[in-house]
């Protein structure tokens, strides 16, 4: 809270000018008390406003000038003045106000500071002034004036007043009474208040006249109170709370949902209030007289609010008397079970909503955990009131049934093991039924029943029939999924005793049909195999009796399913890495987080599984590491994961010995590989299998977190071994991934410390043997290294500087990103150590007496932009776009010296007739428009604008879009007018344009807003309904750009790209055939812009006056006089401009292909057969190729050009060039464009018509170890 001197300054110096008269009072004040010697303490200026106000209401006349101002600054010192000034002056004060509150003509900005002057005065008062009657003049008449204006129409003074009442009422002075002394008058008034203006508005609506409309807004005011004062005293006074609640249904029962919604927000305030130690003692009487409100079973509008209320004074109570509560639930179900068989649908929503809520809060753990005799007799009595849902009777009900017994097993978990078996077995038999339409919601439920009961109950009650059926009993494979979905925290040992043999008695009946095709019943039982496997996982989720189900005997068939199917392995991983996650799940949960799980597994006998399963690590992590490397690229995701769940268990000399295996592997391949493998390491293919060193440095990675500290040493070799061979990129890329991964552990953090100053060297040392795909892991290794150097080895930062900064222009976008996070982490180290010494006597290309400089951001710019001076475009284009991240990122903590001539020396740039360097430095000039001072920037526009319109005039990279954008950016923030005075006056014309857009969209947007149909003509004429109006907008407000560069403005600064590059895409298909995806040729057909329907071609009759002349615009009626337009004819009859047209869209037309190739459609319609044609083979084509290549591009005649497009490979769109409408007259030169066009092919086809086919790769032989 603001104190009254802070209060008093924003006074002093107001922002609007009607504060000023308040700002004159309270000057005067000052004076006044300094005239007298008097200290301007909240006391000083309370006795001065006080003397001030009774001067100003002398003679009971109001001054409307003085007066309004004065209770203002009352309002703002009374709250600091002391208590027993304001008890001592509550009188005065309230016979001073009093008369002003109840003027009809008082105004809101007099009566709001009014009643916090009031809210302050109630808040000092004690009991004993709490006791005077209302006749006198006493706090409670103070508070029955605040509740008249709580009802006022005007909504500022009316939650003004209501707020000064909720504060009142919350702060009741000290007394052994639960409720505040005002609080019967509040509610009392409230009541009376509500009641009167209900049955005006139930006294309306049944004369169904217009005063509905007026009574409606007073019954929302009336109703705010109540919720108010409900909401500030603990509920609602005792004695009163019948009455409220028979007068709130009454509301809600009028079927105004607005009124609805209220009076739950009403009772939803007073269980609220009644939550907490001291109001819980009125919570009994409350719920028992809702209980005996019940309404008429078949009260479609009354009873459906009744039943959510009492499900929230329920939960409520659950919360406070939890013991009591629950044992009062068989009653409650039986009393809202009784409505399920309402043929009202919403009732029955209403009471199956109500009973999910019984059974989610109404339930305590301690009854699920250990309950009483009289615990298990009351679950005993739900279960049987469940089953009884399930009766013909309740069968309209059902699926509103499912969602009450899926809450029940959830409640209940396994608990409901036996009570609950005849609910499972019903609703097994119905949902076996094939004329059952509701067996979703059947699955369901029976999902939760696995779930809470375990698998083995349930299908002792349904049994799958599957291998051994049972004459008259039915198959339910139909269970299986539904097992894989929902088994969790079950017994293992069931999964053996009852599903391997079922698994193995499918698996031979496939072996038995040996090499015979697959009937649909093998098929079947394949499908069986799989899914019996796929329940696998839920049965390792947390099992119950993993150290006795989980033998030698158990992992070796594990293991041998991972040899011999690989279909299984994904299942058999799953549930490998479940055994181990699930029981670290609990070692690492909270104590108090889930005491129903923790029951069932303590975290002691979780940390002894976990033990257990050490114990099969070692030899689960042979096997898994053969299976790695045996499995193709895609595939090997998930066994790396179940690799390293297993490496997080494994004993410390296990785990040393493992590493030290796979090292001398890893060491006799390297050695191997040198021998010469295969030349295609570059090459990457899914169905290539990689190199053993590969495979093999896939695992060290995986293990580094977990080695202890002794085996460090060998992995930094590795390490340092393979960061130099440049010979396999794919290998060198994983060995920089091991810095980034030794950096998630606390072993390894302190590991790479330790070893700082040689990881820097192996860095430095290997930059000349990084190969292409292994940058972006290099990059990530130095992120991995910075924050780790100590202040003594900053000159690593500008050592490897030139390397990221030439990475910024890398062509992969990962590479860039990775280079732009480099960039501002060195240069936020380069600020954490500021004043340190950076010695550039060891950075390498530097001399040896090269002076030390001190660490800061500023010198940190100095090194970037050394790369200015660079030799070549390319790097002087990289250190632009570097200095453009970091000048975003750094821009506050700059100074403006710095900021200055960095911007002037890119303007100087923008000269450089380099287009890589412009394209650049075009980046770097947004950023500083968008995000620099104002007051820096503006007298650059002198020169900068200028050289930016020497590149509006280019085409080429996007450049005039991109200096566009820039310029409409320049307008936005530092207005037309300025940027209009400072560019040249050739060029005004784009920023006229550019204004002139803006405003006409404006226009555009207010009218369609006066319209009222904005929304509907959006969506009518399909515009984009994005974060902005237009795409001008777009261009204008946002700080992103088009994806037009490899080195984008979303990537330069920090932002992801994943919204850009899911563009809209649309279909361009004929009306006859729709596209075929799977062709080939679909990818010509797909266009990021929206294509506009052609208009069908056809005759079109215009009307004639009498003098002949045309009249367009008017509808076509039986007017003699129209004349036919020569327009394109039905069917492709063409004449006048509809030959040009034909010319350029007809589908004979050659359209460009992927890669830019040529394609011509060779289908004929059906109106094509009798039309002659021109024949033209692949040897005349040749020829006339090698005529117009002998006679040169300049010697084609008009006639030729088609011809020359089509069978040259000019760029596109040279035909159309070509094609102007004054050619179009002469027909043998449209027939030959046409036909050529139609029958000459791409030359880049073989001469079979058939494109070129690369071989598929082979799949590698397999490595093995």
């Amino acid at each position: 809270m603001a104190t009254l001197e802070e209060k008093l300054d924003r006074i002093r110096s107001p922002n609007l000018q009607s504060q000023q008269q308040t700002k004159v009072i309270l000057k005067a004040v000052e004076e006044t008390l300094k005239e007298q010697n008097t200290q301007p303490t909240s006391t000083g200026y309370f006795a001065a406003l006080l003397a001030l106000l009774n001067q100003s209401l002398s003679a009971g006349q109001v001054n409307k000038e003085l007066t309004p101002s004065i209770v203002y600054l009352l309002d703002v010192v009374t709250p600091y003045a002391p208590q027993p000034l304001l008890r001592s002056k509550f009188t005065q004060i309230l016979t001073l106000l009093a008369p002003v509150l109840l003027l009809e003509e008082a105004e809101a900005p007099f009566l709001k500071p009014s009643i916090g002057c009031l809210e302050s005065l109630l808040l000092a008062q004690d009991s004993a002034a709490w006791k005077l009657p209302t006749n006198e003049i006493s706090p409670r008449r103070a508070v029955a004036g605040l509740l008249n204006l709580a009802l006022d129409h005007r909504p500022k003074v009316r939650k003004r007043a209501q707020d000064a009442l909720r504060k009142v009422l919350k702060n009741p002075p000290p007394s052994p009474s639960v409720d505040h002394p005002a609080a019967d008058l509040c509610a009392e008034t409230a009541m009376r208040s509500l009641t009167e203006i209900a049955k005006k508005a139930a006294a309306s609506r049944k004369q169904k006249k217009s005063a509905v409309v007026e009574h409606d807004p007073a019954l929302i005011h009336a109703l705010q109170l109540t919720k108010t004062i409900a909401a500030a005293s603990s509920g609602w006074p005792s004695k009163n709370i019948e009455a409220l609640c028979e007068l709130l249904l009454s509301i809600a029962k009028s079927g105004n949902e607005h009124m609805t919604m209220a009076v739950f927000d009403i009772f939803e305030m007073i269980f609220e209030g009644m939550a907490d130690e001291v109001a819980s003692a009125k919570l009994p009487r409350l719920l028992e007289i809702i209980s005996e409100m019940r309404p008429s079973s078949n009260d479609t509008q009354l009873l459906p609010p009744w039943i959510a209320i009492l499900s929230r004074g329920y939960d409520v109570s659950a919360q406070m008397e939890p013991e009591d509560t629950f044992q009062k639930l068989p009653e409650l179900f039986t009393l809202i079970s009784e409505f399920m068989e309402s043929p009202s649908h919403n009732i029955r929503v209403s009471a199956s909503e109500c009973l999910l809520s019984f059974m989610e809060n109404c339930i305590p753990d301690q009854v699920i955990v250990e309950p009483s005799i009289y615990d298990e007799k009351t679950l005993e009595k739900i279960a049987r009131i469940a089953e009884n849902l399930l009766n013909v009777k309740y069968q309209a009900a059902w699926m509103e049934t499912f969602n009450v017994l899926g809450a029940i097993f959830d409640a209940l978990r396994w608990r409901a093991n036996p009570m609950m078996l005849n609910v499972v077995r019903t609703i097994g038999e119905i949902r076996g039924n094939e004329s059952f339409t509701g067996k979703k919601e059947a699955d369901e439920v029976l999902g939760r029943a696995i779930r809470a009961m375990g698998p083995e109950a349930v299908l002792s009650v349904l049994p799958l029939n599957l291998v051994k059926p049972v004459k008259g009993q039915p198959g339910r494979a139909w269970i299986l999924p539904i097992l894989r979905d929902y088994t969790a925290n079950t017994n293992l040992q069931h999964f053996k005793t009852q599903f391997i043999p079922l698994s193995e008695a499918m698996f031979q009946r496939v072996l038995d049909n040996g090499e015979a095709t697959k009937t649909m019943e093998i098929k079947i039982y394949e499908t069986l195999v799989h899914q019996t496997w796929s329940l696998l996982p839920g049965y390792c989720d947390l099992p119950l009796d993993l150290t006795v189900a989980f033998d030698q005997n158990f992992a070796e068939m594990l293991a041998n399913l991972l040899y011999k199917q690989v279909d299984l392995r994904l299942d058999v991983c799953r549930a490998l890495k479940a055994l181990v996650e699930s029981n670290q799940a609990v070692v690492s949960a909270e104590d108090d987080n889930n005491s129903i799980l923790s029951s069932r597994v303590p975290k002691a006998d979780a940390q002894k599984n976990l033990a257990y399963l050490g114990s099969f690590a070692g030899n689960l992590l042979a096997v898994l590491f053969n299976v790695y490397s045996q499995t193709l690229p895609q595939s090997r995701g998930l066994i790396l994961q179940t690799i390293d769940a297993y490496l997080r268990i494994t004993p410390e000399q296990e785990l040393v010995e493992t590493f030290d295996r796979v090292s001398t592997m890893l060491a006799s391949s390297l050695n191997e590989g040198n021998g010469g493998e295969g030349k295609d390491k570059n090459q990457k293919s899914k169905d290539q299998m990689p190199s053993t060193s590969q495979t093999l440095m896939d695992l060290v990675i995986t293990m580094s977190i977990y080695l202890p500290r002794q085996s460090f040493s060998a992995l930094f070799n590795i390490a340092a071994l393979i960061i130099v061979k440049d010979d396999d990129p794919q290998l060198q890329k994983k060995a920089y991934k091991l810095i980034p991964r030794l950096a998630e552990s606390e072993i390894g953090i302190a590991a790479v410390q330790e070893r700082t100053t040689e990881l820097q060297s192996l860095i430095l040392s290997s930059s000349e043997k990084v190969s292409v795909p292994a940058r972006r892991e290099r990059l990530a290794a130095i992120a991995a290294l910075i924050p780790f150097i100590p202040d003594t080895s900053l000159h690593f930062v500008p050592s490897v500087l030139s390397e990221v900064v030439i990475c910024c222009k890398e062509h992969n976008e990962k590479a860039r990103t990775s280079a732009f996070e480099l960039l501002v982490l060195m240069g936020q180290r380069l600020a954490d150590a500021k004043g340190k010494r950076i010695d550039n006597s060891k950075v390498p290309h530097m001399p040896k007496d090269a002076p030390p400089v001190s660490s800061s951001v500023e010198e940190y710019f100095t090194m970037v932009s050394a790369g200015l001076a660079g030799s070549t475009p390319h790097m002087i284009s990289a250190s632009i776009t570097a200095l453009t991240r970091i000048l975003y990122e750094f821009r506050e903590s700059l100074n403006q010296e710095v900021l200055s001539d960095l911007v002037q020396t890119m303007d100087l740039f923008l000269t450089s007739n380099n287009r890589e360097i412009v394209k650049s430095v075009l980046g770097f000039v947004k950023v500083c428009v968008i995000s620099l001072p104002t007051e820096l920037m503006l007298p650059r526009l002198q020169t900068m604008v200028p050289n930016l319109m020497v590149w509006a005039h280019e085409h080429k990279g996007h450049f005039r879009a991109k200096v566009k954008h820039i310029l409409e950016r320049m307008v936005r923030r530092f207005g037309f007018d300025t940027v209009n005075r400072n560019c040249p006056e050739a060029d005004r014309k784009l920023i006229t344009n550019i204004r002139k857009t803006k405003e006409r969209s404006k226009r555009r947007k207010d009218a369609a807003k006066e319209a009222g149909d904005e929304d509907e003509n959006d969506q009518q004429n399909g515009k984009r309904r994005g974060r902005f109006e237009s795409e001008y907008d777009e261009a204008l407000y946002s700080s992103e750009e088009s994806d037009a560069s490899d080195d984008s403005d979303a990537e330069v600064l920090g932002r992801s790209r994943k919204t850009q590059k899911g563009g809209t895409a649309y279909i361009m298909e004929d009306d006859e055939e729709p596209l075929d995806l799977l062709d080939r040729k679909a990818l010509a057909s797909i266009s990021s812009t929206k294509p506009g329907k052609l208009r069908k071609a056809g005759k079109t009759k215009a009307k004639t006056d009498i003098d002949g002349k045309l009249v367009l615009g008017e509808e076509d009626g039986d007017n003699d006089d129209a004349m036919v337009i020569d327009m394109p004819g039905e069917g492709g009859a063409e004449g006048g401009v509809g030959a040009y047209v034909a010319a350029l869209k007809s589908k004979d037309v050659g359209r460009r292909g992927r890669g830019g190739r040529l394609k011509f459609s060779n289908k004929r319609g059906k109106d094509e057969d009798d039309k002659e044609e021109m024949d033209i083979d692949a040897k005349e084509v040749s020829t006339i190729k090698t005529q117009i290549s002998n006679r040169g591009r300049g010697g084609a005649n008009p006639g030729e050009v088609g011809l020359y497009a089509a069978a040259g490979g000019v760029r596109e769109g040279a035909a159309r060039e070509e094609l102007r409408p004054a050619d179009v007259g002469s027909d043998k030169r449209r027939d030959t464009v046409r036909h050529s066009l139609v029958k000459s092919g791409s030359p880049s086809l073989p001469a079979g018509g058939e494109p070129a086919r690369l071989g598929s790769p082979r799949i590698g032989a397999r490595s093995e170890f």
